[in-house]
């Protein structure tokens, strides 16, 4: 059995050293940890090789922003309605819903 040997002890000067990240993280990133079904993570590296390369990372943080862009226009377009609507009377449950749940009440 072969015995591993450390290396001797190198004589570095860190006087000049500065603490923190070697790289600088992107402002407006924050470095998480999250867990993801094998699924997902295998979807989006697959798209990154048929593109000859790229980041999964990146892909899934598109599509998680393009979701949220979606989610709020549909918000937005759902209110536009329902105001459009006020005038006539239109609420979210309509006039048959409500008659049904008179009757099953009263």
């Amino acid at each position: 059995m072969k015995t591993v040997v450390a290396e001797k002890y190198r004589d570095i000067d860190f006087s000049r050293a500065k603490r923190g990240p070697v790289v600088k993280p992107e402002p407006g990133k924050t470095k998480i940890s999250i867990r993801l079904d094998n699924a997902v993570l295998e979807h989006f590296r697959d798209l990154v090789d048929k593109a000859g390369g790229g980041n999964y990372q990146t892909l899934i943080n598109d599509a998680l922003l393009e979701h949220i862009q979606r989610r709020s226009t549909l918000d937005a377009v759902r209110q536009v309605v329902r105001e459009a609507l006020a005038p006539y009377g239109a609420t979210r449950g309509n006039q048959a819903t409500r008659s049904r749940k008179r009757r099953i009440e009263g």
